[in-house]
């Protein structure tokens, strides 16, 4: 099972701006000015300018995008695969008590699988940006709750309770004035 990308909408970012930058170096080969590239592609030139020594040392390759900045993930696609498929097993076969996942218990159950110590925020930004996974709220019911009951009470009690008694008028609480019918 693959995983998404760290950031899908950087991903797509880099992807436009390299789309950019090899255009230029199309609008190089065909043997336009830098000013004209930078006016027809609506950037700076200087933009154009680095681009245009990075052509001419390295070609269209040199325009390229190298990847993602930042550091290297500390859980490879391999083991974040293996948490994945540990936590679709559920919360119960990984040892608690409850199918309810925490945060907490995912960076254990990270940290039992690979020995990688995640805090619980980098734990969700995992979840959510290299698996995929959205936040999921259980559903507020009492296990022992009885449907077909509380439909009976509903339309057999609740309408004997709603109505007033035979015969009963209605009461203020102010005794200065009488609500007016």
């Amino acid at each position: 099972m693959a995983t998404t990308p760290r950031c899908p909408a950087a991903q797509q970012e880099r992807e436009r701006l390299q789309a950019r930058r090899l255009r230029a170096a199309e609008l190089f080969a065909a043997g336009l000015r830098q000013v004209e590239v930078a006016h027809q592609l609506g950037v700076s030139r200087q933009s154009v300018s680095d681009w245009h020594a990075r052509w001419r040392a390295g070609g269209a390759d040199a325009l390229r995008s190298r990847g993602p900045t930042g550091p290297t993930p500390r859980l490879s696609d391999g083991q974040l695969a293996q948490v994945e498929q540990a936590l679709l097993a559920g919360a119960t076969a990984n040892g608690f008590v409850g199918e309810l996942w925490t945060l907490e218990r995912v960076a254990l159950v990270i940290e039992r699988l690979t020995g990688i110590c995640h805090h619980p925020a980098h734990v969700w930004a995992l979840l959510r940006h290299r698996l995929g996974w959205s936040v999921q709220r259980p559903v507020r019911r009492a296990a022992e709750r009885d449907q077909d009951a509380i439909d009976r009470w509903v339309k057999e009690t609740w309408p004997r309770i709603k109505e007033t008694p035979t015969g009963a008028k209605p009461v203020w609480s102010s005794s200065t004035s009488q609500r007016s019918a």
